[in-house]
């Protein structure tokens, strides 16, 4: 996780019109790094003295971090698809929307609202350790109605506003290859394909990762008698799927993107 801010703040070098892209990018990568930082230690704790000995205020502390990465990851995917929206479809408008500045203001938004959506789970006490993850977390079983809304608002929104997105450039990808007329074609670049590419595989990595968690709080919610018959196997697998989609993006990005290959190889 680390890396990938090292490897993202490295690549500046990289076309003047992705720069605001690439906040979204770093903002992302900021993301994953929280839960590195404070929460992991606690829980490789935890799994050596097989239980929380850290505390009730570190429980909460890394449980609200823990959100805080998870919801910032998504909040920053939806802000990355929008920004790669409005560049190939709405190229005209794109420099005004993401100046410099509003894409500060933008970003600054998204971890408000990240915030914002963290906030609640004190109030109704979801942020508690989990045994078979080893992990102070959001507790899917605490509220039927909380749950139902934080799968709706921090997972299904995002990734419908993200999905509308990536269809649209698809759209507007294949019909510039099907024109008869060169000249009349939107000018959509080869890296600018690439680059769309790139964050368009992490889109799905993290749909597909963190799909059956969500899945399995949402069935929880609506027959809460299911949290009793959901494998403990099934609940461990999905959870530690979701958290390794984070591990994941190094990876995209060096086999996808020329400019991080590069720097790869400088770094290394």
């Amino acid at each position: 996780r680390l890396l990938i801010l090292l490897f993202v703040c490295a690549s500046v070098r990289i076309h003047l019109s992705f720069l605001s892209g690439n906040a979204f990018v770093v903002s992302l990568a900021l993301a994953d790094l929280v839960v590195a930082l404070y929460p992991y230690p606690l829980v490789l704790t935890a799994i050596f003295h097989d239980g929380w000995i850290a505390g009730y205020i570190h429980c909460q502390i890394s449980g609200f971090l823990m959100g805080l990465s998870v919801i910032g990851s998504i909040f920053n995917i939806t802000g990355i698809a929008i920004n790669r929206y409005c560049y190939i479809c709405h190229s005209l408008k794109y420099d005004r929307l993401f100046s410099s500045s509003n894409t500060m203001c933008y970003v600054v938004l998204v971890w408000a609202l990240t915030i914002l959506a963290i906030v609640p789970n004190w109030f109704v006490e979801s942020l508690q350790y989990d045994p078979r993850v080893y992990s102070c977390t959001f507790a899917q079983s605490v509220s039927s109605l909380y749950t139902i809304a934080v799968v709706v608002v921090h997972f299904v929104l995002p990734i419908s506003i993200v999905t509308y997105c990536y269809l649209r450039i698809w759209i507007l990808v294949i019909q510039v290859r099907r024109r008869v007329k060169p000249d009349s074609r939107p000018k959509v670049k080869p890296h600018d394909l690439r680059n769309f590419l790139t964050m368009f595989v992490v889109f799905v990595l993290f749909a597909v990762c963190w799909a059956p968690l969500n899945l399995i709080g949402l069935a929880v919610a609506l027959d809460s008698g299911l949290s009793r018959a959901v494998p403990e196997w099934l609940f461990t697998a999905s959870y530690f799927m979701a958290y390794f989609n984070s591990c994941l993006n190094a990876v995209v990005y060096g086999a996808l993107n020329h400019n991080f290959r590069k720097e790869y190889k400088r770094i290394v």
